[in-house]
């Protein structure tokens, strides 16, 4: 599960970067659940070459990722806002002045990224 999600991840991000023929077939395999069989008899091309078409993308993709950074600058975010929620949720509860500091921190971290 957790490739598939990372998959999903990175073709989000920068699936736009690949061609046509790529992103179809990757959506088949990723997206659409399609299995390598079907995709090859769909696409008059053999499972194996379904296969390294697939291999190549994630590759690709990976790449991307690699100089990018921003499935990693996402995943960072998303983990400020959780934590801005958690300590803003706190802060209604006790009313720590403190917390507001370290809101104001994240957020200033987050501008950065």
């Amino acid at each position: 599960m957790e490739k598939i999600v990372e998959q999903g991840l990175l073709y989000d991000f920068y699936g736009e970067l690949l061609t046509d023929h790529q992103r179809h077939i990757y959506e088949d395999v990723v997206f659409n659940d399609m299995s390598l069989s079907e995709i090859a008899e769909e696409q008059g091309i053999s499972r194996q070459g379904v296969h390294d078409l697939i291999k190549r993308c994630d590759r690709i993709l990976a790449g991307y990722e690699e100089k990018l950074r921003m499935v990693e600058k996402f995943n960072q975010t998303k983990r400020m806002v959780e934590e801005i929620k958690t300590l803003a949720g706190t802060y209604k509860k006790n009313g720590d002045m403190s917390l507001i500091d370290r809101i104001e921190a994240i957020s200033e971290e987050i501008g950065q990224l």
